[in-house]
């Protein structure tokens, strides 16, 4: 078998030979579990309550996560199917320069998601050493995280995944999700928090919309690691099953140590004292893989735009996150997964509409860096797709706006799929 390192910063707007692509189900299922488990999901679940009564939000984060697991699982069979990265295998849905718009997107928000992952686990690290030995230090959590993301990045997905994932890393991780578990079902009085209502102040459709924020977040992630799959089945099957049950088990989590401690505000200093800081420092050191998986991505969407080997973009972005995450506090970030939402989640609705019913996973992979070729269209610009996503967005603004309690994600998505099927149809497929 060739050595992983050879193929991580594989150029993204090249497919990946089929002898290059190493990636089983166990790898795709070991990666997005190890993804959809964190902190940051922790934290998420948290905001859940007690809007909802705890019944009620565990509904809707079974909702919430399957039909936005479903979604991102299908987005990683386009990276299978055409051995591009994410940014690349949008190239025939909007044309070559057309793509570079959620290109440019992309590494923005990435460049704050990974500066986010950064603060979190600065924060909860300080938490832990705070009560644990009573010191403070912020910046050197800040430098340390910082540096192990960024190393991560630059080591690239391949051997992240089959030297530290698959090893050892993911058990790691099991065994702080079990811990947490057990201790809230060994101390805590599951039913009684159950009976508890809620405040009212969140609806289901709100909250399934938040829920389906997360595993949405990744959609402009998934096929710069799909891209190295053996197989298009392999990935779609491994992708669901780990993101769908760490996502399910972590947000109930959130919710139910939130709802202990009173609200998200207390929620690490609950785990901690509630004999969960071993399971958290676990999950902490864990938690980088969500920093370098936005790093790393970040790098391949800017490969699509400059011809810059990625190790070197990753590494760039990697001291730019760390430095943001010095000068920015930490927030609340509700509203910057909502607004992720509302970009990207009509986005890759046009591209599933694309890849799955108008070009029936039929793609020239080798077109895509192809000047005047079939995906050029005009002057660079698929115009039908770029309508169907401007409607995808329109939709998602004005739902949220004149109908906030019905959610906006999954009508965004609809009607964009939707209109671009009516757009291209009689349209044949180049």
């Amino acid at each position: 078998m060739p050595k992983p390192e050879a193929h991580d910063s594989y150029d993204p707007l090249t497919p990946v030979p089929q002898a290059s692509r190493i990636f089983d189900g166990r790898d795709a299922f070991s990666l997005w579990f190890s993804l959809g488990i964190g902190l940051l999901v922790l934290q998420a679940g948290a905001l859940l309550v007690p809007g909802l009564s705890l019944g009620v939000a565990f509904a809707a984060i079974l909702v919430g996560t399957g039909f936005g697991t479903l979604l991102l699982a299908a987005a990683g069979v386009v990276g299978a199917d055409t051995g591009l990265s994410a940014m690349g295998s949008l190239r025939p849905t909007l044309g070559l320069r057309g793509a570079s718009i959620p290109a440019i997107l992309n590494l923005v928000q990435l460049t704050g998601w990974g500066a986010f992952e950064i603060v979190v686990m600065r924060e909860s690290a300080d938490t832990l050493s705070r009560q644990t030995f009573g010191v403070s230090a912020p910046m050197l959590w800040t430098v340390l995280f910082g540096i192990v993301a960024t190393s991560l990045a630059v080591l690239g997905p391949l051997s992240v995944v089959r030297r530290i994932l698959r090893n050892w890393g993911m058990w790691l991780l099991l065994a702080g999700a079990l811990w947490l578990t057990w201790r809230l079902l060994s101390r805590h009085d599951l039913m009684a928090l159950l009976q508890r209502s809620g405040d009212g102040s969140m609806s289901f459709a709100g909250a399934v919309d938040l829920v389906i924020a997360m595993p949405l977040s990744w959609l402009p992630l998934i096929a710069d690691y799909t891209r190295f799959g053996r197989s298009s089945g392999a990935m779609f099957r491994g992708s669901l099953a780990g993101y769908l049950i760490a996502n399910v088990w972590f947000y109930a989590l959130g919710a139910s140590y939130a709802l202990i401690a009173g609200g998200g505000d207390a929620l690490l200093a609950a785990l901690a004292t509630a004999g969960g800081g071993i399971a958290l420092i676990l999950i902490l050191i864990d938690e980088t893989d969500n920093a370098f998986a936005d790093i790393f991505s970040a790098a391949v969407s800017t490969g699509t735009l400059v011809s810059v080997k990625i190790p070197r973009l990753a590494l760039g972005y990697g001291v730019l996150c760390t430095v943001i995450a010095m000068l920015i506090p930490p927030t609340s970030y509700e509203n910057f997964l909502l607004l992720i939402g509302s970009v990207f989640a009509p986005l890759f609705g046009v591209l599933l509409a694309d890849h799955f019913i108008v070009r029936r996973r039929s793609i020239d992979a080798a077109a895509v860096r192809i000047r005047d070729g079939i995906y050029w269209f005009t002057a660079g610009w698929h115009l039908r797709g770029l309508i169907a996503w401007l409607v995808g967005i329109a939709t998602y603004q004005a739902v949220t706006n004149l109908w906030p309690g019905i959610g906006a994600t999954l009508p965004s998505i609809a009607v964009a799929v939707v209109c671009y099927v009516v757009l291209m149809a009689g349209q044949r497929p180049r």
